[in-house]
């Protein structure tokens, strides 16, 4: 098991078809082309075998407002596994990969997590937000009560999470804020 990493640009047209078509599946139709678009522009790593990708996940930078600072944030999106091979640690190797990319380049790494997948985030040290999650939105900032309970951050190695006593603000991107 090769777990590979690269930037969107480096996966080619073909590999970006295969990732697609396995997230299509896996979401069983609902990932839609914001997600897709989501997905996209930061570090893929993925696992393939002869029938295609076989699992994947991307980290992408966000930003997020706490406390009157700007971070940089590691977004994990698109997590999937094919499902003949679940259950396998292919989805901890993926999460492993993106991780060491978070604790190089960010100061947390953050999540919407699945009911399905929130296990998996779970045993490998992420921990559900517990404070107040809003979104700086075209109009301004919007409250997120809904994402609450669902979104995981991960400190970068020798990094501390922000304090749930204030609330963290994601910036704006169509779809699913978060």
């Amino acid at each position: 098991m090769t777990v590979r990493t690269a930037p969107t640009h480096e996966l080619g047209a073909d590999r970006l078809r295969s990732v697609r078509e396995l997230l299509d599946t896996a979401f069983d139709g609902d990932f839609s082309d914001d997600d897709w678009d989501h997905t996209l522009g930061g570090v893929h790593a993925w696992i393939e075998d002869g029938r295609g990708i076989t699992a994947h996940g991307a980290v992408v930078m966000r930003r997020a407002l706490h406390r009157g600072r700007s971070y940089r944030v590691g977004y994990v999106e698109g997590v999937a596994v094919r499902a003949d091979l679940r259950r396998r640690g292919l989805g901890g190797a993926v999460m492993a990969e993106l991780e060491r990319v978070i604790d190089g380049a960010y100061v947390f790494g953050a999540l919407g997590a699945s009911d399905d997948g929130a296990a998996l985030y779970r045993a490998r040290g992420w921990q559900i937000w517990p404070g107040r999650l809003e979104a700086m939105g075209p109009e301004g900032i919007v409250p997120l009560p809904e994402e609450e309970g669902y979104v995981h951050l991960r400190p970068a190695t020798g990094r501390a999470l922000p304090d749930p006593a204030a609330a963290l603000v994601f910036d704006w991107r169509d779809g699913d804020v978060l």
